[in-house]
C-alpha cells in the first residue's frame, strides 16, 4: 500500500452538518468515500468540489451512460484506479457493458464504440492527454449532439481530469 499522503477526515473530526449531509447526499448508501474524507481537509473545497461534481452527475442532460463513460476513460488515462472503481459499477448501472468498459482503458479507440461514443472519446482524449482540442473533433461533437451537450461533455471531461489529477497526486 502506499503512503498516506494527507490524512483523511474522521468522523470524530469537526465539520459543519450541513456539508456532511450534502456530501453523504451524494453518495450511495450515505457513506462518505476517502477522496470525500480528503477532502473534508479543506471545507470551502469539499463545498465546491460537491456542488460542481453533484451537478455533473445529476444534472447534465447528456446521457448518464456517456457521461459515465468519459468519466472512465479520463480515470483509464490518468492512471486514477480509485476513480475506475467508482465509476466502473456506475457505468455499468447506466447501461454501459462490460466489453465497452474493457476497452477504455485501451490506448486506441476500439471499433466497439459507435459514432457517438466515439467522438465523445475522441474528445476525451485529445483533451486529456493534449488540453487543445481540434476543430474537427469539436465541430463532430457539436454535430452529433449540439452547443448545450457539447459544452457539457467538455465539462465533464474537465471535471473528471481535476477529480483524476487530485486522486493521482495525493494516492487516493
Amino acid at each position: 500500500m502506499s503512503e498516506v499522503r494527507v490524512t483523511p477526515w474522521h468522523d470524530n473530526d469537526p465539520a459543519p452538518d450541513a456539508l456532511l449531509a450534502a456530501m453523504k447526499a451524494r453518495r450511495p448508501g450515505g457513506e462518505l468515500i476517502g477522496i470525500d474524507r480528503v477532502l473534508l481537509r479543506s471545507f470551502p473545497l469539499a463545498t465546491g468540489w460537491n456542488e460542481l461534481l453533484g451537478r455533473v452527475r445529476r444534472e447534465f442532460e447528456l446521457p448518464l451512460v456517456l457521461r459515465e463513460m468519459i468519466m472512465l476513460r479520463v480515470a483509464a488515462l490518468n492512471a486514477a484506479e480509485f476513480e475506475w472503481g467508482v465509476h466502473y459499477p456506475a457505468y455499468l448501472q447506466a447501461g454501459g457493458t462490460e466489453d465497452k468498459a474493457a476497452c477504455l482503458r485501451d490506448y486506441e479507440i476500439a471499433g466497439v464504440f459507435d459514432e457517438q461514443e466515439s467522438a465523445l472519446l475522441r474528445l476525451t482524449d485529445q483533451s486529456t492527454r493534449n488540453v487543445a482540442v481540434s476543430l474537427q473533433t469539436m465541430n463532430e461533437v457539436k454535430a452529433l449532439f449540439g452547443e448545450k451537450l457539447t459544452v457539457e461533455a467538455v465539462a465533464t471531461v474537465a471535471a473528471y481530469n481535476m477529480v483524476s489529477r487530485f486522486l493521482v497526486a495525493l494516492q487516493i
